[in-house]
């Protein structure tokens, strides 16, 4: 051991062993202090600044997303007729179904047998009278909020395409959850909802 090894041991010694007294290398420090002003830029430009998060991110992707897809059928009305139109289409439906298994599953089943929240694929219903208030459901909630409101957290063309799927589901009779409520008539049809002159112009074409 050389003369300068020896003044570059500390005193401190356990089990023999004695650590030398050298500075940290260069590189260590310059990588703390390049860490120290990421953090710092990292925050000016997030914190403060107009950066985005990787929330709000993921958030705008799906909103470009979504406008992509509804370009083709615009803003959708939130009615019956809208609904019926949208029971009988479906590569539509298929959008809701995804819809439903990201956002529904988890209280109505996978396939609408009920777990939590109601069976939707028998004719007994609990908030449901009629078509349109499958939509008003599933926009404002029901059950004291066992049900959550989604009118603010989906888009309306979601809404409208996610409550025709569950309308769809009715009649399939899954084994599941028994049936709460009461029995209601059936939906009605497009046939049904035609207007006078709808049907007029249907018959000369």
């Amino acid at each position: 051991m050389t003369d300068l090894e020896r003044e570059n041991l500390r005193d401190h010694e356990y089990d023999g062993i004695r650590e030398y007294d050298n500075p940290c290398p260069t590189w260590w420090h310059l990588i703390f202090l390049g860490t120290f002003l990421f953090s710092v830029l990292y925050f000016l430009f997030f914190q403060i600044g107009t950066g985005r998060t990787v929330a709000e991110a993921y958030d705008q992707a799906v909103a470009d997303d979504l406008k992509l897809r509804f370009a083709e059928i615009g803003d959708l009305a939130v009615d019956e007729p809208t609904l019926v139109k949208f029971l009988a289409e479906p590569a539509w439906l298929a959008f809701g179904a995804t819809t439903y298994q990201t956002h529904c599953k988890s209280c109505h089943g996978k396939d609408g047998e009920g777990l939590v929240g109601p069976n939707l694929t028998d004719e007994s219903y609990k908030s449901v009278k009629q078509l349109l208030d499958v939509a008003r459901v599933v926009e404002k909630g029901a059950a004291a909020g066992s049900m959550p409101a989604w009118k603010n957290r989906l888009h309306q063309n979601e809404i409208v395409l996610v409550s025709a799927y569950a309308a769809s589901l009715r009649g399939k009779n899954v084994a599941g959850k028994g049936a709460e409520g009461e029995p209601i008539p059936p939906w009605p049809t497009a046939a049904e909802l035609a207007t006078p002159a709808e049907v007029k112009n249907s018959g000369t074409n």
